[in-house]
């Protein structure tokens, strides 16, 4: 079994080393050392986290990759995140971590020791550091070396190059977080059962469950971040609104936003006008804006220490809500708000779903769209409301946006709220512009509104409270913006 750590084809305009090149090219080349000071934000946490895992493991070697380089184009890859697990357990965010892997290894009473498998600092004494288009430190930058990564860390180093020879030969029982690298999956398939290793990302999920007062401070700055952004974008509306691609320029201004302040996006942009916004993730983004019609974003600040933001804001382009409109908007906020009253410690995760539903079942059948009362429609047996507004009413949120996906159905969607817990509330009405069991003027309405929340002893804090939520408000909002 091998493991590769070699660099893309470097194609054939690459121009020829000469012996001279390369024996100038391996001289006089300064020491570039971090700050001995130096530590991942949050260091004091990590510790404790590995420790938790451990725990659950006794024993058994876990390895949790960071993740490979994935090809966009050629010789091009798309930009590389760390799987958010390896996040999680290490601190290390960047995209010099591709190819990393954690190994927590067993070390009897004590628990397990944290190894990190990492790709040092490109030597000057060989060619990969201006030869390597993939890992070479002339073309994507330094990354530390085995000791300083300790420093950064708190954990023992080695070289990734011996990786290899650990996945070989005789081995303690072993769980692997499968799915973040290929070759790593590959060289332990039969030495790990598929079971395993599921239990081994339910409860790396789980874990997350719960943002200590560390995380919570990250998310409020990606949710901070993120209220920027769409202040950004208000004031661009009237650029957008000329431009023939409004919804893809949208795009832009949030996104210069999220990669000046953070990391980048949580998540691609959906800028949606229009009945686009009948298109749950509709992230094509190429359509024109129509004053009269309303704008749907849904837009997210990932930080730098990839803690993402999720907020969806529906405004009026042409500055005030249409009477039609109006009513749906107020629907929809009469249901985000039934949900939001539904959140506190103790309460089932899908209480507060199912608190906005009866609010838009009930306005749905007010409206005589629904043409069975709303209590027949909400029942388990029925779920005609469905047509309407289709998904869930929101998410666990953390490193990754959608969070703690991997975990039991009895730990999160059939499980409690508990305090720490970091979640989206975000109902919606999608009406279809095709869809004939609708009245004309409400047909082609797409509207979500989504907040961020942290449950609080007695109930939970609106992180996204900065952002206006009511019709009044955001007419009120976008007329100062644009002023």
């Amino acid at each position: 079994m091998t493991l590769t750590p070699t660099g893309l084809d470097t194609g054939s305009h690459d121009l020829p080393v000469t012996p001279a090149l390369a024996a100038f090219m391996g001289t006089r080349w300064a020491d570039t050392p971090l700050p001995e000071d130096l530590r991942v934000p949050g260091y004091d946490r990590f510790a404790g986290r590995r420790a938790r895992l451990s725990a659950a493991f006794p024993g058994e070697r876990l390895i949790v990759p960071a993740g490979r380089l994935k090809v966009r184009c050629n010789d091009l890859d798309h930009r590389f995140r760390p799987h958010s697990a390896y996040v999680w357990l290490t601190g290390l965010t960047g995209e010099d971590q591709a190819d990393h892997v954690l190994v927590l290894e067993p070390a009897g009473p004590e628990g397990h020791e944290p190894v990190l498998y990492l790709r040092p600092r490109s030597p000057r004494d060989g060619g990969e550091f201006y030869r390597d288009r993939r890992y070479g430190e002339f073309w994507v930058g330094s990354r530390p070396d085995l000791a300083e990564a300790a420093r950064l860390t708190g954990i023992r180093t080695e070289h990734l190059d011996r990786l290899a020879g650990l996945l070989s030969g005789p081995q303690p029982p072993t769980r692997v977080l499968t799915g973040a690298d290929a070759q790593v999956d590959d060289a332990t398939r039969r030495r790990t059962a598929s079971h395993q290793n599921g239990e081994l990302a339910a409860v790396l999920s789980e874990l997350r469950l719960v943002k200590d007062q560390w995380e919570v401070g990250q998310l409020q700055l990606a949710v901070d971040h993120t209220v920027t952004g769409f202040e950004d974008v208000v004031r661009a509306l009237p650029t957008a609104l000329r431009h023939h691609r409004g919804e893809r320029w949208i795009e832009g201004v949030f996104d210069l936003r999220a990669r000046a302040e953070g990391n980048g996006t949580a998540y691609t942009t959906i800028a949606a006008s229009g009945a686009h916004a009948c298109v749950l993730h509709w992230i094509r983004n190429d359509g024109a804006l129509d004053p009269n019609a309303l704008l749907l974003l849904d837009a997210g600040v990932e930080t730098d220490t990839l803690y993402a933001a999720d907020i969806t804001r529906t405004l009026p382009l042409g500055g005030t809500f249409t009477p039609v409109q109006r009513q749906a908007y107020d629907l929809v906020l009469a249901a985000q708000s039934a949900g939001i009253a539904a959140l506190r410690p103790g309460a089932r995760f899908r209480d507060f779903h199912r608190a906005a539903m009866k609010v838009i079942a009930e306005g749905l059948a007010d409206w005589g769209v629904l043409r069975v009362p709303a209590e027949q429609a909400l029942a388990e047996d029925n779920g005609l409301y469905r047509r309407y507004t289709l998904c869930g009413s929101g998410h666990m949120l953390g490193l990754d946006y959608h969070d703690c996906a991997k975990s039991r159905a009895d730990r999160y969607l059939d499980g409690v709220l508990e305090e720490g817990m970091v979640l989206t509330v975000e109902p919606g009405l999608y009406l279809q512009p095709d869809d004939e069991t609708l009245p004309l003027e409400l047909r082609g309405l797409g509207i979500r509104i989504e907040d961020d929340l942290v449950i609080t002893p007695d109930g939970a804090r609106l992180m996204s409270a900065a952002l206006p939520r009511t019709a009044p408000d955001i007419e009120a909002w976008m007329a100062t913006l644009l002023s």
